[in-house]
């Protein structure tokens, strides 16, 4: 996958790095070269000196070719701009912009901009923690309006079935992993003691789940 990166700050960076470590070729774009050195000597993309909302600059960074784009600078106006060029100039099939306005990201996803809210997912998290901390939140979605946990169920979740833990809207078992192997389960699939459980369900219902686990 060819991806295109507007900004090299520390977001930028890692991203860029972990894309290239996982084969992807890579090229970053920022207005000041000396923030290249953040990718580090075995960084194996490109580097192109410029700013990401130019749009002569872009070419150079191979945008027209690019599969994937962000912009991950720390300027929201910067990068939902660069975005929008990307999305309606270049045509990029995917589009990411970080925005740490909250307010901001749910404006620009009405759009249909996707965006990344560094901010949101923060509050979400650290509420999280202090909340509910018996439960793994491993992923988030839609600005921390979905998250996904995994747990591993109660012993007096044993022969129950699937179903029985869900509840329409707010919460909903997507995987069960036993014995090391990961099934997506029916309504008749039943618990066993030990299952790994991964759990979907909207940020403001795990009241509801915690309570399953206290009741069994």
């Amino acid at each position: 996958m060819k991806v295109v990166i507007v900004g090299c700050g520390r977001v930028g960076a890692a991203v860029a790095v972990s894309l290239a470590r996982g084969g992807h070729a890579v090229t970053v774009v920022d207005v000041n070269p000396e923030a290249f050195e953040r990718l580090g000597p075995l960084f194996s993309g490109e580097r192109v000196a410029g700013d990401g909302i130019d749009r002569d600059v872009l070419p150079r960074a191979g945008i027209e070719h690019a599969d994937a784009f962000a912009a991950l600078t720390a300027d929201d106006g910067i990068n939902i701009v660069a975005a929008r060029v990307a999305q309606d100039v270049f045509r990029v099939p995917k589009v990411i912009a970080r925005v740490n306005d909250p307010r901001r990201a749910e404006i620009y996803q009405r759009l249909g901009l996707v965006t990344v809210s560094s901010t949101t997912w923060s509050v979400h998290r650290v509420s999280q923690l202090l909340e509910h901390r018996e439960l793994d939140v491993v992923l988030t979605i839609a600005g921390g309006e979905v998250e996904v946990i995994e747990l591993e169920a109660p012993p007096a979740w044993e022969g129950r079935a699937v179903q029985s833990v869900g509840a329409p809207g707010e919460l909903l078992v997507v995987a069960i992993t036993r014995h090391g192997n990961t099934m997506i389960p029916s309504s008749g699939t039943l618990f066993h003691t030990g299952d790994r459980v991964v759990v979907a369900t909207l940020a403001g219902a795990q009241g509801r789940l915690e309570g399953m686990l206290a009741r069994g």
